[in-house]
């Protein structure tokens, strides 16, 4: 196949962009440390960017010429019908009237005058931008025209031409067979998927200018995308099985970006977005009998501030040295020196320092490198004595805010662990399961025990796997569990026998468009729908076509990383299992170490990349005249200070990593044996608090296993997560104290007994219903209705009975006597 050849002569043309575009991924492993700090981000997160950046994001820079040709498609079939008048100026029932037209022309067999009309109908969608002046109107133009595509039945036009397509195996041939696969290769699909995305992206944005009956047909086209109205599956199915026969290279034409944008886009649709997932927790929580949630997790991110990032080792030395020069050596002090020494050591007794604790305090907090960091390398360079034993620690020193931002939670696995250590130190047994019984132990353990159950957090997880449990014990007494037929289950349930696949094949992309990836003869070739058919000549044709391939990379991570998180988060809600088994497929598939690969590199560089041109930008470019483009101008990129989609995808990246990782020691075993910390420290350079917070979780749950050591020269780190990770009151992740969960032994054994409940959940929930219900039917005592039941018999049963009477009857001894005295 060559494929994988084109996609590597594709990065060599690249390569000739110029400095810009060599040493954006030039060292990916090297991350520069100096002392260059980027500022705080002004960075808000939520499900997507701004409108007009989503839909810019659909189109490559290539694709700008057709922008023009799908203006003339529409208005060359506008002029036979309309005579002397524009878009804008027709009545509705004229609109309804021309685009039942074009409706009707979808249906012709000649596959170029399809496309003519598919086009005419993407400019309708684009916003009529011809007869605009400026981008306000041709987004209002869009939403109205989508509303009326979709009311004229247009959508469901487009998803039987869509279907028809993918199925068209001459087209999947002859691009199999291509050595060279352009944008020409994928016209019709890219033409069908920018309407389609269009559609759902306008109408996920709600507006409170928006018509009662615009709100009736958003809820209706939510419905219709949920539910399954196409080939018994939803509509989500159907793009799954694009990205896995591309990533099988059995359709190489297939245009990655845009499926999966579009896919993106229906879930979120579908399934609803953060808000929505919020305000069902809060509902699923209230309906299970539970306490409300303690706060708002998105609120609190957004009230955090970032940290400081923690110094480099060499940043460390340097201010030492420097140091060195202003101090006077001491490395041999006398005993009836320690006050001089006491002094001039930032660390002073507890009467000493009484009257200036203020002044050093502040003094400490304006100094980049922590107290103990500096005393720590001034031990490597120049040997001072032993720390007196009255010193204060460094923590009292540092002034942290009144009020930590979670509330602190406690699971009844850590009261129960609590208990049993109690228990067998005080008493020498223990009670089991038992967390009321507090007989026999001292008064202290009572209020630790009232402490922990005031904040007691019972989640969703554990009130689902314990009625699983239930049902799996006294199926009987429990009877047929109630699914509610939620559009996450609907998609699970459509997603289930082929799951491996979708998280395989999107785990492919990820890795192929990472920065950190290299060309490959067997990778895939994901730039099909971005590449032009004649390769760039000159030099700013090759910077333009650069920019727009890295663009095109960042923007399928983008997808990906949203695509991932958002289904994690709904499964998870829906049903700790369908969240399990998921987590598991993405660990199975090397997610982690894909993930750590992805952050391996200078991930300050990666988030201020100015891989767009904003004049090209849609709607921008179908408005206003095109100025002239020079490398100077390509090379300064946007005047933004970071780039949102990517900053973005690191987030979102954070995330899926830490929902895989959470209380799973195995897991966390994985990310210490990756040497994920320095890769993580790294990303803290970052300031943005919402990134700053999944680091330090990331690394908090790691910190036991990474040696005193390592938690002795990362005291700010320590203090960082201190301050903005969550507590847990009785966790000793600070310490390293080797507990019962911590055995290397049980990592193995604690995956598999997962999969085990994952097994059972789902033979009992999806597999075998009727199965099931012949196992669990009544026994039939009555004699008269056992032997009046009609048995089928095989149809060589006459000829074999009586051989089977004289071999198993009749030549068998009988001892009727013992038979009698057993009765």
């Amino acid at each position: 196949m060559e494929v994988p050849a084109l996609n590597h002569m594709n990065t060599n043309n690249i390569k000739k962009i110029g400095a810009n575009g060599k040493d954006g991924f030039k060292n990916q492993r090297k991350d520069s440390e100096g002392s260059m700090e980027l500022p705080n981000l002004e960075f808000e997160y939520g499900d997507t960017d701004s409108t007009t950046a989503e839909l810019s994001e659909l189109y490559s820079y290539t694709e700008e010429p057709e922008f023009n040709l799908n203006r003339e498609c529409f208005e060359e079939d506008f002029r036979r019908h309309v005579k002397e008048q524009r878009w804008a100026e027709l009545t509705e029932a004229g609109q309804k009237s021309h685009v039942m037209r074009l409706l009707n022309a979808l249906e012709v067999t000649d596959r170029q005058k399809r496309l003519t009309v598919a086009r005419a109908i993407l400019y309708l969608a684009q916003g009529v931008f011809g007869d605009c002046s400026c981008e306000e109107e041709v987004m209002r133009w869009s939403r109205s025209n989508v509303f009326l595509l979709y009311e004229m039945g247009i959508f469901t036009a487009l998803l039987e031409l869509l279907a028809m397509e993918i199925e068209n195996s001459q087209a999947c041939s002859s691009a199999v067979r291509k050595p060279a696969i352009s944008l020409a290769d994928s016209t019709e699909l890219r033409v069908l998927l920018s309407i389609m995305y269009l559609m759902v992206e306008v109408m996920r944005q709600e507006d409170e200018e928006d018509r009662p009956e615009w709100k009736t047909a958003r809820q209706a086209f939510k419905t219709e995308l949920g539910f399954p109205v196409y080939n018994g599956e939803p509509f989500a199915l159907l793009l799954f099985g694009m990205v896995t026969k591309f990533c099988s290279m059995n359709a190489p034409h297939f245009p990655m970006k845009k499926v999966l944008l579009l896919l993106w886009k229906t879930i979120l649709l579908t399934v609803g977005g953060l808000e929505e997932l919020q305000e069902r927790k809060v509902c699923v929580r209230e309906h299970a009998g539970l306490p409300p949630l303690p706060e708002d997790p998105l609120q609190v991110v957004r009230l955090m501030r970032a940290a400081s990032p923690p110094p480099s080792a060499m940043e460390l030395i340097e201010q030492t040295q420097q140091k060195r020069g202003r101090r006077s050596r001491r490395p041999l002090l006398k005993q009836d020196s320690l006050d001089t020494y006491n002094e001039r050591d930032p660390f002073k007794s507890e009467e000493v320092r009484e009257d200036e604790e203020e002044e050093e305090a502040d003094a400490a907090m304006e100094h980049d490198v922590d107290p103990l960091e500096r005393d720590v390398i001034r031990d490597v360079i120049i040997q001072p004595p032993p720390m007196p034993p009255l010193l204060r620690p460094p923590s009292d020193r540092l002034s942290f805010p009144r009020g930590l931002p979670w509330a602190p939670k406690v699971r009844e696995k850590d009261i129960e662990h609590f208990l049993e250590m109690s228990r067998n130190k005080f008493i020498g047994f223990t009670l089991g399961g038992d967390t009321e019984t507090l007989v026999g132990l001292p008064r202290p353990i009572h209020e630790s025990v009232k402490t922990l159950k005031q904040h007691k957090y019972v989640s969703m997880a554990e009130v689902q796997i314990k009625r699983e449990e239930e049902l799996q014990q006294c199926p009987m007494t429990m009877g047929e569990e109630e699914v509610e037929e939620t559009p996450a289950e609907i998609l699970y349930q459509g997603m289930l026998p082929n799951l491996s696949q979708y998280v395989i094949a999107l785990l492919k992309l990820l890795l192929a468009a990472a920065p950190t990836s290299k060309a490959k003869t067997d990778s895939i070739n994901i730039l099909a729908d971005v590449l032009p058919e004649e390769m760039p000549v000159t030099v700013l044709q090759s910077m333009r076509l650069g920019i727009d391939v890295n663009r095109h990379k960042e923007i399928i991570v983008k997808a990906i990383s949203a695509l991932l998180l958002l289904l994690l988060k709904h499964f998870k809600l829906n049903h700790i299992y369908q969240f399990e088994y998921i987590c598991q497929h993405l660990v199975f598939a090397n997610c982690i170490p894909l993930i750590l690969k992805f952050f391996n590199q200078n991930i300050m560089s990666y988030i201020s990349a100015k891989n767009s041109i904003c004049v090209l930008d849609f709607p921008h470019c179908v408005v206003h005249d095109m100025p002239e483009l020079t490398a100077e101008s390509l090379e300064a990129g946007d005047s933004g200070e970071f780039c949102w989609r990517n900053l973005f995808s690191c987030i979102n990246l954070l995330r899926v990593l830490n929902k895989l990782t959470k209380w799973k020691h195995s897991r966390t075993m994985m990310l210490v044996v990756f040497k994920s910390a320095p890769i993580l420290k790294r990303a803290l350079k970052v300031k943005q608090a919402m990134m700053q917070l999944y680091v330090l979780k990331l690394l908090k749950m790691q910190t036991k296993y990474l040696g005193r050591q390592w938690r002795k020269s990362n005291m700010k780190t320590m203090s960082a997560i201190y301050q903005k990770v969550r507590h847990r009151l009785n966790d000793d992740w600070a310490y390293g104290n080797a507990d019962m969960d911590a055995r290397p032994w049980d990592f193995q054994a604690e995956e598999c007994a997962l999969r085990e409940s994952m097994e059972r959940f789902h033979s009992r929930r999806y597999e075998g219903g009727e199965r099931r219900a012949g196992e669990l039917a009544a026994v039939d005592n009555c004699l008269s209705s056992v032997l009046g039941r009609r048995v089928e018999l095989p149809h060589d049963f006459p000829r074999s009975y009586p051989l089977w009477l004289e071999r198993e009857v009749f030549a068998q001894p009988i001892q009727w006597e013992g038979l009698l005295q057993a009765l």
